[in-house]
């Protein structure tokens, strides 16, 4: 997750000498697991959010910290990007009704009119460059090491996210409260992305300079619901207008088979989780299968969810005996090599809620399509299927879903299989042992599990509009639009 400044000794220890066949312990029932392990990661996710986390101990008020550890590695620092994702889960909680999370989410929202506004190693806010600052101290203060910066994608992520709770008080009438709290920042955060998209970045693992499939996928999504949500408040969104500039760009990720992650000359094939979590956090329940914005559904998707998977299938020995088609551990790309280059907890949670995405999808609309692109992955689980289009009434869609459904499953068993007792959720387990490694109490590990098994149950989040955004322009073009800033200030509640 973190730049390779920080590969320490472990990553030295992951090459010792492995036995040839895992030990897998005993499973009991995905359901019976799911039900124990909701709350434990529920709780985890709050533990680590400041002041009041029992292990966010000098966090502000509102700040989500990405583990508790310290040291080896330490992750006691807030990120932009984490953080985003991990509160788009709890907005979505809240949205389905747990309204006790209503103040940690509204000192979210506090804490990031402030963190916005700190001047840091990446600029400031007077021309929006501070924003693709990667992380914080979590009393809010820059962070001066070096680091891989910027980092373009936690604006877009925490835009997204403020965006889906600013639509949920917007049908309760609250539109005033919305445009005072919540729309200078979100405002701020889609100016930057409309400025500096076409600007090489480091990608979410923090390691390699480039172009992010993931950056630019979630980059689109947040200028398209930004012009929506900007014409319900009665503003306007200028930035917003490059969006489909943004998804012609994302066209060139693709290879033909499968997504290259990072266009940037790094010696790796491109296969990476990274692409997974793109899918997934770009997931539109009100799409159609849309290979241009690579909906879970898509041929692209499943034909880049099979070749990241089988990508891992021979470099873990606790993956010995998981041939194709069934679920296996995941990590982020194949030569990683970060403490130990292990699989993740939610890079292998990912390739189950991809799945389950799709699957809604399909129920949706009533058909199965498996086309040239698709069929290596239906082969897989299915040895006769054929190219063509399957309606729901068919026997072909039932075994088809089935079959998806029981992988997806899959690799929800393989979390439960190495998770510990407690239910405690670190960033890696072993490709070895499959015992924990790396940062205790990961927060995106546990906010990746409540989105996975949320899928799972068929909770879905609001569309953002992709099926009006999805037509690639003829010509791509990497226009801009010079943004204007403003310095948020905490409102009242």
């Amino acid at each position: 997750m973190r730049n390779n400044l920080l590969i320490s000794l472990n990553a030295i220890a992951g090459a010792v000498a492995h036995p040839s066949f895992p030990v897998h312990k005993r499973q009991s029932d995905i359901n019976a697991f799911i039900e124990k392990q909701t709350p434990i990661a529920k709780q985890g996710v709050l533990n680590n959010i400041g002041a009041d986390g029992k292990l966010a101990e000098g966090a502000a008020a509102g700040i989500v910290v990405a583990s508790p550890s310290k040291s080896n590695p330490d992750y006691f620092y807030t990120w932009t990007r984490d953080a985003g994702l991990t509160m788009a889960e709890l907005i979505e909680e809240f949205i389905g009704g747990d309204g006790t999370l209503e103040s940690t989410i509204q000192n979210f929202v506090d804490s990031q009119a402030k963190q916005q506004a700190v001047s840091n190693p990446s600029g400031s806010l007077s021309d929006g460059s501070g924003l693709g600052e990667p992380k914080f101290n979590v009393d809010i203060s820059q962070f001066t090491d070096a680091w891989g910066r910027p980092q373009r994608d936690g604006p877009a992520l925490r835009a997204s996210a403020l965006i889906a709770y600013g639509n949920s008080l917007i049908a309760n009438d609250k539109q005033a409260l919305v445009k005072s709290n919540i729309w200078p920042i979100v405002q701020n955060d889609l100016a930057y992305v409309g400025q500096y998209w076409n600007q090489t970045t480091f990608d979410l693992w923090e390691e390699v300079q480039g172009t992010s499939f993931f950056t630019t996928a979630v980059q689109h999504k947040a200028l398209v619901e930004g012009d929506a949500f900007a014409k319900a408040l009665g503003e306007e969104c200028t930035a917003c207008s490059v969006a489909p500039q943004i998804l012609c760009h994302l066209q060139d990720f693709w290879d033909g088979a499968a997504v290259v992650s990072n266009l940037a000359n790094n010696g790796r094939t491109g296969l990476d989780a990274n692409s997974l979590l793109g899918s997934i956090h770009t997931f539109d329940p009100a799409a159609a299968c849309d290979d241009t914005t690579f909906q879970p559904c898509s041929s692209r998707a499943l034909s880049n969810h099979k070749r990241v998977v089988d990508s891992f299938r021979s470099i873990y020995s606790i993956n010995s005996g998981r041939a194709a088609g069934q679920a296996a551990a995941v990590g982020r790309y194949s030569e990683d090599s970060y403490q130990g280059g292990n699989p993740w907890y939610l890079t292998t949670l990912v390739a189950a809620e991809l799945l389950y995405d799709a699957l809604y999808q399909w129920d949706k609309q009533g058909q199965v399509e498996v086309t040239e692109a698709s069929l290596p992955f239906f082969q897989d689980l299915a040895g006769n299927v054929t190219t063509g289009t399957f309606a729901k009434s068919s026997s072909a869609y039932t075994s088809l879903t089935s079959a998806v459904k029981t992988y997806a499953d899959g690799f929800i068993s393989v979390v439960q299989q190495y998770t510990p007792d407690d239910g405690a959720l670190a960033e890696q387990y072993s490709r070895d042992t499959g015992d924990p490694v790396s940062a205790s109490n990961l927060t995106w590990s546990y906010a990746a599990f409540l989105s996975a098994v949320a899928r799972r149950s068929g909770t879905v989040p609001a569309s953002w509009g992709s099926s009006t955004a999805n037509t690639v322009p003829s010509q791509c073009s990497g226009e801009t639009v010079t943004g204007s800033y403003t310095t948020p200030t905490a409102g009242s509640w």
